[in-house]
């Protein structure tokens, strides 16, 4: 997918078409991504013997096709490229200006925490032993 994390979006498509945003979240499996105040859900939570019922509003993953990238240089929707570098990484330009999209400021950059896996739980296999008589 070539949309990231903090990247400055417009919707294209659907209800919140037109509005701009940043990517909070990509998931990458199912090719969506969740845009800071597009696509707001609520979910009715009911109430229990302890707690008050209450409404949640979030923002719900949407698919990526309906977002681009906004370009940084005019602040316009653009498609992504790719450059090679000399050492031969690859980086993503702005297809309308040729601006480089992956410099972004120190605070943006700050990568996600990653979840740990929880400890993985091992067969016991008994082993046979043969014996020659």
């Amino acid at each position: 997918m070539k949309l990231k994390v903090n990247d400055k979006v417009l919707i294209i498509a659907g209800k919140d078409k037109g509005k701009t945003g940043r990517i909070i979240r990509v998931v990458t499996k199912h090719d969506k991504i969740v845009v800071e105040g597009a696509n707001i859900r609520t979910k009715h939570i009911k109430k229990s013997a302890n707690a008050a019922g209450q409404k949640i509003t979030f923002e719900a993953p949407m698919s990526a096709s309906n977002a681009m990238i906004l370009d940084p240089s005019n602040n316009k929707p653009t498609r992504i490229g790719y450059r090679k570098l000399e050492n031969g990484k690859k980086e993503r330009i702005a297809k309308l200006s040729g601006t480089v999209l992956d410099n972004l400021p120190a605070e943006a950059k700050a990568a996600p925490k990653k979840k740990e896996k929880a400890a993985s739980t091992t067969k016991s296999t008994s082993k046979k032993t043969i014996v020659k008589a």
